[in-house]
């Protein structure tokens, strides 16, 4: 499945979800609210979507699509050190963010997941191909030895994703008023300097 397999409709629908959820929260999003802001009928909005949840999953489908090339174009590139790489895919993500915070208020929903599973699956898929990335960026660089090899790639991903993380929500708390991108590469730059060997200056 690609972006283009969304209709014209479907991505419009989602769009005015994404502007939804900005401006009112994640509570406010109802096919009701949605099809009143589109000035469609809630039966038209139904044909192209079946539930508040089969749009969050639509969302969540066309974010992850969209970040799967946008970040394997970044890694591909295997003559650049990791850790401007690493810097390349956070400074994209959290850019990304920007531009779509409703998308961060669907990944922190939590009390949607705890009781949707297709949901908290999406969300989870999500997470395994961001990790799936770092942890290839951070094995290429324990093997060109320019990591050091305290702790092993998985640890080191794990700690680097939590932290980043946590950058995020504390965005999230400020009402998106913290500076995301610049408080996410000072996280990150403290981080790879305690990664990198000593000979990178």
């Amino acid at each position: 499945m690609d972006n283009k397999d969304f209709t014209e409709r479907q991505i419009e629908i989602m769009e005015a979800a994404t502007l939804r959820i900005d401006k009112y929260g994640i509570q406010e999003l109802t096919i009701k609210n949605l099809a009143s802001d589109l000035n469609l009928s809630e039966a038209a909005l139904y044909r192209h979507f079946k539930s508040k949840t089969e749009i969050l999953l639509g969302l969540l489908t066309y974010f992850i699509l969209e970040m799967n090339v946008r970040i394997a174009d970044i890694i591909a590139n295997k003559d650049e050190h990791p850790s401007e790489l690493l810097r390349q895919v956070f400074v994209s993500q959290l850019n990304k963010f920007v531009q779509k915070p409703a998308i961060v208020s669907v990944i922190f929903s939590e009390g949607i997941f705890q009781f949707n599973k297709e949901l908290s699956d999406k969300v989870s898929t999500m997470m395994a191909l961001m990790q799936k990335n770092i942890n290839a960026l951070i094995v290429r660089g324990q093997k060109d030895a320019v990591y050091q090899k305290l702790l092993g790639a998985e640890t080191i991903t794990t700690i680097i994703m939590g932290s980043m993380r946590m950058v995020v929500l504390k965005w999230k708390l400020s009402g998106n008023k913290s500076n995301l991108v610049s408080d996410g590469k000072n996280v990150l730059n403290g981080l790879l300097k305690m990664l990198e060997k000593n000979e990178r200056s």
